[in-house]
């Protein structure tokens, strides 16, 4: 059987343990990634001056039959290997010591854009952590001249709340998987994925279609979703959690970390409030926090359009001034405090809540928005 360059490639990456340093000084020395398979064990031993069972002619014949069938799967379906000496490989994430040697890609987004900003959080968001993200990507989008491409990992919660955030806003974004590209996890995010693909996003995975799915490859997925990223932003994470360790690894790539500061009561906002305090993550409110942060130029700021509700009745206003005191409040706890029928101040705060004015959020409260 004979095989061509990327076949090699695609063989010579999937070797466990090889990072971009050790690759570059074994290609350096053997010439070349089909010069690696074709030398025999003693002869790779003697040019490198060290024995390893990367050498071993049995291990590197099985790779080379894996690649063979994996070079089929990606010419069968459309999918880009990219390779840590392409110019198409991201240059962010070439700057990490553990970068993956070959990136497979569906869908086509310039991964050396001039923008990338990563967010990550729990898979059990909150209302507070979902608006927060929907607010901030679309600020985003208005604020920046350069677009900027939005990286998270399709996982429920925060991550899908991101991608949606993005698609509604016209940004690229790209999903970072812990599998192959035979099939999606969740499945459920099956249409999202889609429509990342159409709206010049990627789904993204250093695994082979051959890679069984495992727990611990969505840890290791993460530091692709730090690497990729000029600043990484956790919006909801409870004390422990895959986000802290995201934050963790950006911080370690000398990356900018983001926080959305929360109520110390509130469970998903403990390891948000934890990396704060730890210096770990520069806290974040708004779009023009991380522009301000990083020195990204923003479009002049454009005249605010006159609101098309710009008075509040007394009870509105009544409304308004608890929810600002308060924070969170019921509807019972609401028509304890105004003198309004129930039925009617139900409409009402269901007009308030059409016009943006406030928010409807798990457990029959409210809050504004």
């Amino acid at each position: 059987m004979t095989h061509d360059e990327l076949t090699y490639r695609i063989a010579f990456s999937s070797l466990r343990s090889l990072t971009p340093a050790l690759a570059t000084s074994i290609l350096d020395r053997v010439g070349s990634e089909e010069n690696f398979f074709a030398f025999s064990e003693s002869q790779l031993s003697a040019m490198m001056g060290f024995s390893n069972r990367l050498f071993k002619s049995s291990l590197r014949a099985d790779a080379l039959s894996a690649a063979a069938a994996e070079r089929i799967f990606i010419d069968s379906n459309s999918i880009s290997a990219i390779y840590f000496r392409d110019e198409r490989y991201p240059q962010r994430l070439l700057e990490c010591d553990d970068a993956p040697l070959m990136l497979y890609g569906l869908g086509d987004c310039d991964l050396n854009r001039s923008r990338f900003i990563s967010i990550v959080g729990t898979r059990h968001a909150t209302a507070y952590g979902i608006d927060f993200v929907e607010r901030l990507v679309d600020d985003l989008a208005t604020l920046l001249p350069e677009k900027p491409v939005i990286v998270s990992g399709l996982a429920y919660g925060i991550d899908i709340a991101s991608h949606r955030a993005a698609l509604k806003a016209g940004l690229p974004t790209i999903a970072v998987l812990a599998h192959g590209l035979n099939t999606l996890y969740p499945s459920q995010h099956r249409r999202v994925a889609v429509d990342m693909i159409h709206g010049n996003g990627m789904l993204l995975t250093d695994y082979p279609s051959s890679a069984q799915v495992h727990k611990g490859n969505f840890l290791a997925r993460n530091r692709i979703v730090a690497g990729l990223s000029d600043a990484l932003i956790v919006a909801e994470s409870a004390s422990k959690g895959g986000a802290l360790v995201t934050a963790r690894l950006a911080s370690g790539y000398n990356r900018d970390v983001f926080a959305l500061p929360g109520r110390i009561s509130d469970k998903y906002s403990a390891g948000c409030n934890a990396l704060i305090a730890n210096n770990v993550a520069a806290l974040i409110t708004s779009a023009s926090d991380l522009c301000a942060h990083l020195g990204w130029p923003t479009v002049s700021a454009q005249p605010e359009t006159p609101s098309l509700f710009p008075t509040l009745t007394p009870e509105e206003e009544a409304v308004i001034g608890i929810m600002t005191d308060r924070g969170e409040v019921t509807l019972p706890e609401l028509s304890s405090r105004i003198d309004i029928p129930i039925p009617r101040l139900m409409a009402m705060l269901i007009d308030m809540e059409f016009r943006s004015l406030i928010m409807n959020i798990p457990g029959g409260r409210y809050r504004l928005r």
